[in-house]
């Protein structure tokens, strides 16, 4: 079936705005925030202000990957013979070997 210009386009700035929220929204974020959790000081008079706006920050990064970064079970992946296939199809094993190819 062919795209129109239109699917076409919505392709592209859907593709650019997963590539922008990969970049700003990188999983380190999160593992760098959990580590300023557990750096916090419980007996600290702001303990509670700073413990908050952390987990906040981690929730809504994780809310915006999710939107726009599916995670892998639920898209399709091209396994070792070109064929797109469900993830879900697929062993942990070829969806390892996927990742690792992808990397």
């Amino acid at each position: 079936m062919a795209e129109t210009r239109a699917q076409k386009n919505r392709a592209l700035r859907q593709e650019a705005l997963r590539a922008q929220l990969a970049e700003q929204c990188r999983v380190q974020h999160l593992i760098d925030n959990l580590k300023k959790i557990e750096g916090l000081d419980p007996e600290s008079d702001t303990f509670a202000n700073e413990l908050a706006k952390y987990k906040e920050a981690n929730a809504q990064r994780l809310k915006i990957m999710a939107k726009y970064l599916p995670d892998i079970k639920v898209t399709e992946v091209i396994d070792g013979t070109d064929e797109y296939k469900k993830a879900g199809e697929l062993t942990d094993a070829q969806l390892k070997v996927i990742l690792l190819e992808s990397a």
